[in-house]
């Protein structure tokens, strides 16, 4: 019989609000790994113009706040789906590189601006540094043009079952 995933298998926090990525550079929000053993961070794209190719930059902190921050240097595959329009239909692409904190036009074209995207990249819990348990995903300004963008987290593997309504605060 299946069961709700929802609290059980996985948790959902925001990373960036959906966001006019040519607007400025997007601080992502951080998320706690104490409570989960994974994360899959999925950017999610509009089509934009021409070389405003976007760039993600992973972090890892040692608090919620303050704290110590530094990039986060694990990134050596992501998942990407990339389509002028995307129908629901695209099959995931497994992109590899070597082992970096950032992704920079994703799926290596140089024209990534020009489609829509989704993006999962996933990170361990393990992989963070001693001392180090939250983690947040920053997105570059991708220039001049307009392309909007949102960022979020679903962690996963939790350490304990809970109802949705009794899930810990995944950014505390």
């Amino acid at each position: 019989m299946a069961s709700e995933g929802l609290g059980r298998l996985f948790d959902i926090s925001i990373g960036a609000a959906p966001v006019d990525l040519s607007a400025a550079a997007t601080t992502g929000k951080r998320v706690s790994l104490k409570k989960a053993g994974a994360l899959t961070i999925v950017v999610f794209k509009a089509a934009g113009t021409a070389g405003d190719d976007p760039t993600v930059t992973l972090k890892q902190h040692t608090a919620s706040s303050s704290g110590t921050s530094s990039n986060l240097a694990v990134i050596d595959h992501y998942y990407l789906k990339n389509a002028t329009t995307l129908a629901g239909t695209e099959t995931w692409s497994r992109v590899s590189q070597a082992a970096a904190a950032t992704i920079a036009d994703p799926g290596g074209a140089g024209t990534s601006a020009e489609s829509q995207q989704i993006i999962a990249i996933p990170v361990l819990g393990t992989s963070l540094s001693d001392g180090y348990s939250y983690v947040s995903l920053d997105v570059a300004d991708v220039g001049t043009n307009a392309q909007l963008g949102c960022v979020l987290y679903l962690l996963h593997d939790l350490t304990a079952g809970r109802a949705p309504a009794n899930l810990a605060a995944a950014l505390g």
